[in-house]
């Protein structure tokens, strides 16, 4: 079918996902725990940028739960999207593809979180359309509905909550903390953020402002897939240690208007601070899992094909942390490049 176009690692650093759930949601709360009549009024802006950024139309339950999950309760999944939402690049935040995906899977009982980034090139089927192409093609043909839908298909789990963030927050929010230090892994002569070829930054550790973080994140023409996903790792933990560092707490306010701006997310405030807890309680340990795969080029197209028994892999990781039934094996009944979950979900709706 021609392809419509839609216009076990090591433990890693905690402080990544620190930036995902505590930067983006924990920097609405810290303020609470600051001090004088500054906190108050930084608690009351994050608590209103939340209902500002909160999807009310979404449902909580995922459509693979009999019955919707309690923070600090059940075990937990939460999708992190990054999009490209761009009016040079003509899509808007329904049609603009997810440039980062991130699913991570909270465990209640012994205080620990799985990372799994997946690739955005990743071969798998979606069922918004009926076919198999590019993951990140999903939030182009039916938004985070779409996107949710199909991470299911792929991971076979449960999608509880999403935070969608526009990558060109990147900017504001680096700008916000007047820069972040980082190690640019080799010369780059990049985009930015209007399409034009105008970022010029040499190979070293250096501090870069927002539009330069923007494009060192983005860019994907001199490595992989893989070590793109590193690079953002490291942004966003350069991010992190800037937000978190005293020097900063006079800049919450403009972070939170720059977050708030830019994230959607079907989690209330009052979630949101459960999460905090979660975060705060116990000093969770992270494990950051890869979803392996080899390039294609067989149809003139490039993929990412993910090795089955890695998926396999990956899958019964993400659902014993969520102590959901494991999956013994991959068959044509719950393969990712066929349409099982809402099929599965539509036979259970029926009865």
């Amino acid at each position: 079918m021609e392809e419509k176009q839609p216009e076990k690692q090591p433990k890693k650093k905690r402080r990544v996902l620190r930036w995902l759930i505590f930067t983006l949601v924990g920097i609405f709360i810290f303020a609470a725990f600051t001090v004088g009549g500054y906190a108050y009024y930084l608690y009351e802006k994050g608590e209103k940028a939340v209902a500002e950024s909160y999807d009310a139309g979404r449902d909580v339950k995922s459509s693979l739960r009999e019955e919707e999950v309690e923070p600090l309760e059940d075990n937990l999944s939460i999708l992190i999207v990054g999009i490209d939402d761009s009016t040079e690049r003509a899509q808007g935040s329904n049609h603009a593809r997810s440039d980062a995906l991130m699913l991570a899977t909270l465990n209640n009982a012994d205080k620990t979180i799985d990372l799994v980034s997946i690739p955005r090139d990743s071969y798998t089927f979606i069922p918004s359309v009926n076919y198999a192409t590019k993951i990140n093609h999903a939030h182009a043909f039916g938004g985070i509905d779409s996107t949710i839908e199909t991470v299911q298909n792929l991971l076979n789990v449960p999608v509880d909550y999403y935070v969608e963030v526009n990558f060109n927050a990147f900017i504001d929010v680096v700008n916000a903390l007047d820069g972040i230090e980082v190690d640019v892994p080799y010369d780059l002569h990049e985009l930015d953020e209007n399409d034009k070829r105008t970022v010029n930054l040499k190979k070293g550790t250096q501090v870069v402002d927002g539009r330069e973080a923007l494009a060192l994140a983005r860019t994907r023409h001199q490595d992989s897939d893989i070590e793109r996903g590193k690079r953002q790792q490291m942004i966003l933990e350069a991010i992190t240690d800037k937000a978190m560092s005293t020097s900063s707490l006079t800049k919450y306010s403009s972070l939170i208007t720059a977050l708030g701006d830019n994230m959607t997310t079907n989690m209330s405030f009052d979630t949101m601070k459960s999460l905090f807890v979660y975060m705060q309680s116990g000093s969770p340990s992270i494990k950051s899992l890869s979803l392996e795969g080899d390039d294609d080029m067989s149809t003139g197209v490039y993929y990412y094909k993910l090795r089955q028994d890695n998926v396999l892999s990956v899958r019964q990781t993400l659902q014993k942390q969520l102590a959901l039934p494991e999956d013994k094996e991959i068959t044509l009944e719950n393969s990712y490049l066929v349409d099982h979950v809402t099929k599965k979900d539509s036979a259970s709706s029926n009865k």
